[in-house]
């Protein structure tokens, strides 16, 4: 292993702990859906200036075939974990400016490290926009934290369903593409192919959340046909994809996985949007 993998892990544990350490101390299923709104807002970010504006690269040198897809491996590391979980901590410990200028100088200054070591490469993004970016981040935060004390219904409920959601399904939709390279997409919008199905990647764990969410808040007392409808969208989206020629599939097991793995996700969805639903603190309360 690289040593430029032990920095990136390091960080990762160092998040990890850190969420550890709020579950321990907080309501743990609250805390733990305000990481996720977190974590989708990151990723919602990230698209926008590290997948289409090629903002910089991470070199964390664990996927040795595609320099992207390792580029992924870095940008998840920041993004589902240390910065999501910086924002969570700050918020749920009701943390004052010192403190979210302590995390925004520590961030300011593993970018710095990270530079120097070259384990990351800024193209136009500069330090100075992170240490602009972070605290707007860390007041959308704050603001969102207060909705999840109470009980939710109507757009808001579905909104922060779609945001704790989406993570999960994006998640576990690129992840073994960057490890196995099981599938590739070629929307044509860039030269790389990993890049290209990374960003088509994008919008398509979008896409296929609004449909998990949108069978989970249907009325229906029959939950199989959802399974069925939800399995059977996935299946047609496959066949679409690949007979536009978009999708390029090189292992036997990946059209199941796609196609099953939504379920996993439904179930998930079903089980925090009934959590929204009830309000998370009173539902920790009263488990």
């Amino acid at each position: 292993m690289s040593h430029n993998s032990y920095w990136y892990i390091g960080l990762s544990l160092i998040s990890l702990t850190l969420l550890a350490y709020i579950c321990f101390k907080k309501n743990t299923i609250r805390s733990f859906l305000h990481v996720l709104i977190m974590v989708q807002i990151a990723y919602s970010i990230e698209t926008v200036i590290y997948i289409y504006l090629g903002s910089y690269q991470y070199h964390p040198k664990i996927i040795k075939n595609f320099a992207y897809y390792d580029s992924n491996i870095g940008a998840l590391a920041s993004n589902m974990l240390a910065v999501p979980v910086a924002a969570t901590f700050l918020t749920t410990f009701r943390l004052g400016w010192f403190w979210k200028i302590v995390f925004i100088g520590f961030f300011a200054g593993v970018e710095l490290l990270f530079v120097k070591l070259h384990i990351y490469t800024l193209y136009w993004w500069r330090i100075e926009y992170t240490s602009l970016g972070l605290p707007v981040y860390f007041m959308v935060a704050k603001w969102i934290y207060p909705y999840l004390l109470h009980p939710l219904k109507g757009w808001l409920h579905s909104l922060l369903l779609f945001m704790c959601t989406a993570p999960f399904l994006g998640t576990f939709h690129i992840i073994p593409i960057m490890v196995f390279q099981n599938r590739f997409y070629h929307p044509g919008w860039f030269t790389d192919p990993a890049h290209d199905t990374t960003a088509f990647a994008s919008i398509y764990y979008v896409f296929g959340t609004l449909i998990v969410i949108t069978l989970v808040k249907l009325q229906w007392k029959q939950g199989w046909i959802k399974l069925c409808v939800l399995t059977a969208s996935f299946y047609i989206l496959t066949l679409v994809l690949k007979n536009s020629e978009i999708l390029d599939i090189r292992i036997w097991w990946d059209p199941y996985y796609y196609v099953l793995f939504p379920l996993l996700i439904y179930v998930i969805s079903r089980a925090i949007s009934k959590r929204l639903s009830f309000g998370a603190s009173q539902a920790s309360n009263n488990a």
